[in-house]
């Protein structure tokens, strides 16, 4: 069935797919090697670096949620990244990236570019002027984030994938923070999604990976190559542990999004909030873009603490029911000072260049009861507000 809704796929895939003992749910295989038929005769799977009856699983769940033809599942989302690079470009191609692209991101292609491994451009890509003038450069590929992390800027997808083909680039969009439950990069015109499949794809915070998924079995074929060569593919129960939480994404993926609009409610007035940054507001650059390319706003939001940095310390020293640690999209709600944390591999002048202040804090909104989240943010800016030292 070529018309199955993504709630549909996320759960049956696999499902009633094990032959042996007809296990309703497909069991973990944990073997390294499989056995020849016979003499010259090559399996399907014969090394689980290079294949594994679990990953191919996942990886099918992918490629259909995201609409397309192909995907690689790897180790971690910095890996998914590494294997598009080191598929695709050579010492002379371009690639172009998100100015405020997640820190890990930024990190690795400046690294992998300052080696000589390929050149890298990074580009306030909600400026259009700027971004006509490094498309002039005839990029090889083009990397969006959107919604961006921790900004949650919006770029268009359809518009850049317009002006991309004009100069032969590729283009891959991440597409973590809203999953194919909320965007589909693909339908857009895109040529690739990339996923850290560790936070909403995952959704509980206890596997590490990535994917790429294409949108031709060519792209597909070359990445799955690359991936075995590198050794960038995921483990056959990290793959088992990604597909069981796949199967309730769209149920919870509902319920992050509703809570975080209750939590964005309780936000706007309060005075220790100089600015909140979540595409679903209005006021934010990128609404309307969202609208349109979007089937919901995610839950990803962040804020200006409006306060001194010692009161933005203690309000994150008084909450309760949001952990201070990096990640996001699991069911647990955290707070990531992205200045310190996730993003500080940048550097000072690059943090300011991305419009990453020492007062920006993001909060990814879990699954626990919206008005407990609300209660305990409001103590925290309670005591904050009193707060002296």
């Amino acid at each position: 069935m070529s018309n199955r809704k993504p709630a549909t796929i996320a759960v049956r895939t696999g499902i009633e797919s094990d032959t042996q003992h007809h296990a309703v749910v497909p069991p973990i295989y944990l073997s390294t090697n499989y056995g020849f038929p016979a003499f010259g005769e090559v399996p399907t799977y014969d090394y689980t670096r290079s294949g594994n009856p679990n990953r191919g699983l996942l990886e099918t769940a992918l490629y259909e949620l995201e609409s397309g033809k192909g995907a690689v599942v790897t180790n971690c989302g910095t890996s998914a990244l590494n294997l598009w690079v080191s598929a695709f470009l050579g010492p002379e191609d371009t690639i172009i990236a998100p100015h405020d692209c997640y820190g890990g991101t930024y990190r690795l292609f400046n690294t992998r570019a300052q080696k000589g491994d390929f050149k890298v451009n990074f580009v306030d890509q909600s400026d259009e002027q700027a971004f006509d003038a490094a498309l002039e450069q005839k990029p090889k590929l083009i990397l969006l984030e959107t919604p961006s992390n921790p900004l949650v800027r919006v770029v268009d997808i359809a518009a850049v994938c317009e002006k991309a083909k004009k100069v032969g680039a590729l283009v891959a969009v991440d597409n973590t923070f809203l999953t194919p439950v909320y965007q589909k990069p693909l339908e857009l015109g895109a040529d690739f999604v990339i996923h850290s499949t560790t936070k909403y794809i995952n959704g509980h915070s206890d596997v590490i990976g990535g994917v790429v998924i294409t949108k031709t079995e060519e792209h597909a074929e070359e990445l799955a190559w690359w991936g075995n060569c590198i050794g960038a593919t995921g483990t056959p129960f990290d793959s088992y542990m990604t597909l069981r939480g796949i199967r309730t994404l769209g149920a919870r993926m509902r319920v992050h999004e509703e809570s975080s609009q209750q939590i964005l409610d309780f936000l706007k007035p309060q005075p220790l909030v100089k600015v909140i940054y979540h595409p679903s507001l209005p006021e934010h650059p990128g609404h309307e873009i969202a609208k349109k390319q979007q089937s919901g706003f995610g839950s990803m939001l962040s804020f200006e603490f409006a306060g001194s940095f010692e009161q933005l310390k203690y309000f994150v020293g008084e909450l309760e029911l949001f952990s201070l640690a990096e990640s996001l999209g699991g069911v647990e709600s955290l707070i990531c000072h992205p200045a310190s944390m996730t993003h500080r591999a940048m550097g000072e002048e690059a943090l300011a260049e991305a419009g990453v202040s020492q007062q920006l804090l993001r909060l990814s909104v879990g699954l626990e009861d919206a008005q407990d989240l609300i209660d305990d943010l409001a103590q925290a800016f309670e005591k904050a507000s009193a707060f002296k030292g």
